[in-house]
């Protein structure tokens, strides 16, 4: 596959209402698209790093630095094999996942629509549905969470996920365990804001019969995972801890965690995602598919993922309504708690034209030197 063509094009886009977690607030998302034009077809990638460094070191501006400067004309200097040869190619530079992620799941785009293969047959995906589960930011009050809430449990989803930090964690999930009862499935997600100094607080979650608390600690701390999760009987899930299957297989034997969240960009693509997903199954761990936000594109190849077998918990697959007016492909609609896996080549979308024009706020072009 020779690539003849890498183009970077950033997009703003509003979010339907302000999403806050412990490290800060979103109103739009500035996302970072990439297309690859290959002897074979074209194809396209989402890169998931935020506007800033707060949910990990990658941001939108560093992404496109590196892929301009390093990752795009390491691809365009000769032909590759597959996109799987992408990361040998590429493993001079040293970290900068998201942005590897982004331009690799471009090439497996262009690659399999040559093929007319999906990505989910591609990566081993046995279901063309998946069940969903949504993720609730920290909102204004309590009443104002449960109006919310109340919102998504009558749309269908199956799952509930409540963002949470000090201050602003015992008592809105109590209030949302009793509003809707013991049989709503949900969960909690600390994005690290907790210390070891938390643990008597944290082990208050076990009275609420939660499926995990996702990454109370810092990312590097798994010893403090280890011993939160020999205190409660709540299941410890890691998100930001795991960047690869090396990693997620290290924390497991640890008993740093007994689930495991995958977020695609976070563990350098989807190749390396369907690997944890691997790893994880051979280790007795459940998984499920994390989400950054993403536009149609992203969540395509999200739920592509979501279809292995390992993914036995619902995931933050949530339909486009979810977070944008109107999204860059053709939406994502919640059908019975269930996302369609996409069955056409590739991803399965295509962006629409005239959205992404209109959304667009750069554009650059990379070729061969």
């Amino acid at each position: 596959m020779k690539i003849e063509l890498v183009e970077l094009r950033r997009i703003a886009m509003p979010l339907r209402r302000p999403f806050r977690t412990s490290f800060g607030t979103q109103t739009r998302r500035d996302i970072l698209l990439v297309r690859v034009v290959t002897d074979v077809g074209e194809g396209w990638g989402e890169c998931v790093a935020l506007a800033d460094p707060v949910y990990s070191s990658e941001y939108v501006e560093g992404a496109q630095q590196v892929l301009r400067d390093y990752l795009a004309p390491q691809a365009l200097a000769a032909p590759l094999a597959s996109a799987r040869r992408l990361a040998d190619r590429v493993s001079a530079v040293m970290g900068h996942r998201m942005a590897k992620a982004a331009l690799e799941t471009a090439l497996l785009d262009a690659e399999l629509r040559a093929a007319s293969m999906s990505l989910a047959t591609y990566l081993g995906g046995v279901r063309d549905r998946v069940d969903c589960g949504v993720s609730v930011g920290i909102a204004p009050s309590v009443p104002e969470l449960l109006d919310e809430v109340r919102g998504y449990v009558e749309e269908g989803y199956l799952r509930i996920k409540l963002k949470v930090e000090p201050g602003w964690d015992i008592e809105p999930v109590a209030a949302v365990r009793a509003e809707f009862g013991d049989d709503l499935l949900l969960q909690v997600d600390a994005n690290t804001a907790y210390t070891t100094t938390d643990l008597r607080r944290l082990a208050r979650f076990d009275e609420f019969d939660l499926l995990l608390i996702e990454q109370p600690f810092a990312e590097e701390d798994l010893e403090s995972h280890r011993v939160l999760s020999e205190t409660i009987r709540t299941p410890v899930c890691l998100d930001e801890s795991v960047v690869s299957a090396a990693s997620a297989a290290d924390a497991i034997r640890r008993g740093a965690c007994s689930v495991v969240n995958i977020k695609a960009g976070r563990v350098g693509g989807y190749l390396e995602a369907a690997r944890v997903h691997d790893v994880c199954s051979a280790l007795g761990v459940p998984v499920w598919c994390g989400g950054m936000l993403e536009t149609g594109l992203g969540r395509a190849a999200n739920v592509a993922l979501a279809s292995l077998p390992g993914f036995t918990l619902p995931g933050d697959t949530s339909g486009s309504a979810r977070f944008y007016v109107e999204d860059i492909t053709e939406p994502f609609v919640l059908e019975d708690g269930q996302l369609a896996v996409p069955q056409g080549p590739g991803l399965g979308v295509t962006p629409r034209t005239d959205v992404l024009d209109e959304l667009t706020t750069s554009r650059e072009e990379l070729t061969a030197r």
